[in-house]
């Protein structure tokens, strides 16, 4: 058996709105997945118990934690995006960063003729570059 190592992802209380909108903007991308919380469990009846779900063909997992805590996504980790065209950058960072805290507007920069960075809406931290 080999190895696999997937990104794992804890909201508290909005992973299937996060989940929804992710998988909307990508193509490729499917909910696998998803288990709400029951009213019997310990976390809130209804939240996500467990989901997987695929952007562009790469796959994540994410949970509603029932317990808040004191620490939330960070930029230090982010998803690196590979746009194939100046519509497709400009669509993502638009929706990305709606609701968000843009990092880095579009741009060119040295590294790049066209990247943005962003904190969407959820927290989660977007790098996107034009190839």
């Amino acid at each position: 058996m080999s190895q696999k190592i997937t990104t794992f992802l804890m909201f508290e209380g909005a992973a299937e709105e996060a989940l929804t909108f992710y998988t909307s903007l990508f193509d490729d991308a499917e909910i696998v997945s998803l288990v709400r919380h029951g009213p019997d469990d310990p976390g809130a009846e209804g939240t996500v118990q467990h989901a997987v779900f695929t952007l562009a063909g790469q796959r994540y997992m994410a949970i509603d934690s029932d317990v808040s805590h004191a620490f939330t996504f960070t930029p230090s980790i982010s998803l690196f995006v590979e746009c194939d065209t100046e519509e497709e950058i400009d669509r993502l960072y638009a929706a990305l960063s709606e609701g968000g805290r843009p990092l880095m507007p579009l741009g060119s920069y040295g590294f790049s003729k066209r990247f943005g960075w962003t904190n969407d809406r959820f927290g989660v931290s977007w790098q996107l570059n034009l190839a």
